[in-house]
């Protein structure tokens, strides 16, 4: 393992409240007190020197869908945008309902994949929302969380039991807030644009409704639920009066939520359907807030990677998500930082490390002596352009090609190696 010195960078360390220019030393692939003088020197003068990024929500397809994306190049596509550590989802072929499923998904990435790669569990029992998942089993065999992601558990009270056993293993409970009878079959955003397209209406209230009974069922349960991909104002109004209290619920933002509106989907792009949909202008103000004032504190891709031919199709026909991992860094920083100055970029870093490791109960987001050497070395002066054909992931599905963004990751290192640079 080689030794590296990482000089004159602003080194930005949110979980020992570190904000200063000096070295940081790693010595055998954790962060040292200091490095001998025959170690490898990186120059990251004018550049930010951040702990390893998290990103607790991505789609990484397999097993089963290694034609949208596989672990390798899912996790190279998650090095190339500055993240050392990805969290995936269950909602592979088979779902990751087992120990079995968990104990490949574990092996398949210590193989082959450049990032750490933390696989969460099922809920229920193929993802179909009918009967709980062994959560004790899939706690066991390593899942950090529990989630259902892109289904939704619609009986309260099979999720009421699903959290009960999540409080007694000591597993959060991730959930993507969709409430199938609002819902229907909406494939858009409910409002002027679904109305004047003709295309299926997904009312906000279709979100609002289950991130309320999540509220409910934590203050209940006494124990933590965080809301996945919120898009709605009133999920965040909800989330905001619910923490004022101390329940323990918790938000995330994924970064199209905030870029686009419903509005770009009047030339009926399937690249810009997703779930939940784009949605108002409104929405997207009250998201913003929500991130200003600490209500939603954790930023994330939804990396939701499709092939070409999936996507081109009719717009109501095509599956919902878009690949996220090589442009979340950059959108956050132009958008948050540069262009609405809603946060500075050490609480951008601290929604990227310590509120996920606080979460998930991760070993990770810290640039503490001893702790893994995972570092982002990031540069969010840099100007650039997106370009899809240059994409680490195995899909591309974006609809930020040719996007111009303010702010990327420069360098990528897990484990003392450096997996990534520009």
């Amino acid at each position: 393992m080689s030794e590296i010195i990482i000089r004159n960078g602003r080194i930005i360390d949110p979980a020992n409240k570190r904000d200063e220019v000096t070295d940081l030393a790693i010595v055998g692939g954790k962060i040292g007190k200091s490095a001998p003088k025959d170690a490898e020197i990186i120059d990251a003068k004018g550049l930010i020197v951040a702990p390893g990024l998290i990103d607790i929500h991505v789609h990484l397809r397999e097993p089963g869908f290694g034609h949208k994306e596989t672990l390798p190049s899912g996790a190279r596509a998650a090095a190339a945008g500055g993240f050392t550590t990805i969290v995936c989802m269950p909602n592979t072929s088979p779902a990751a309902d087992s120990p079995a499923t968990i104990a490949w998904i574990k092996n398949r990435a210590a193989d082959a994949a450049c990032v750490n790669v933390l696989p969460t569990g099922a809920i229920s029992k193929n993802i179909a929302g009918e009967e709980l998942a062994p959560i004790g089993s899939l706690g066991r065999a390593g899942v950090v969380a529990i989630t259902d992601d892109g289904h939704c558990i619609q009986n309260h009270e099979l999720m009421r039991r699903a959290v009960e056993y999540a409080r007694m293993v000591g597993l959060p409970v991730l959930d993507h807030c969709q409430d199938y009878n609002l819902v229907g079959n909406g494939v858009v955003h409910e409002g002027y644009w679904s109305t004047l397209l003709g295309l299926p209406g997904w009312p906000a209230a279709g979100e609002e409704a289950i991130v309320m009974r999540n509220i409910l069922l934590a203050e209940l349960c006494d124990h933590h639920i965080h809301c996945q991909h919120i898009s709605a104002a009133g999920s965040v109004r909800l989330i905001r009066e619910a923490r004022n209290r101390n329940v323990k619920i918790s938000g995330e933002v994924c970064p199209h939520h905030i870029a686009l509106t419903d509005e770009a989907i009047q030339n009926f792009d399937t690249n810009y359907k997703m779930n939940p949909p784009l949605r108002s202008k409104e929405d997207v103000g009250a998201i913003l807030e929500g991130i200003a004032d600490g209500t939603l504190s954790i930023l994330c891709s939804d990396h939701a990677p499709h092939a070409g031919f999936e996507k081109e199709v009719e717009f109501d026909q095509a599956p919902f998500g878009i690949v996220g991992l090589e442009t979340e860094l950059g959108l956050f920083i132009d958008l948050l930082v540069h262009k609405h100055r809603k946060i500075d970029i050490k609480r951008l870093i601290e929604m990227y490390t310590i509120e996920p490791a606080k979460l998930l109960k991760l070993n990770a987001g810290t640039l503490s002596i001893g702790a893994p050497a995972d570092v982002t070395l990031m540069d969010p002066d840099s100007e650039w352009t997106v370009r899809i054909d240059q994409f680490q992931s195995g899909s591309r599905n974006s609809p930020f090609d040719g996007w111009k963004l303010k702010g990327r990751a420069v360098r990528t290192i897990v484990g003392g190696k450096t997996v990534w640079k520009l």
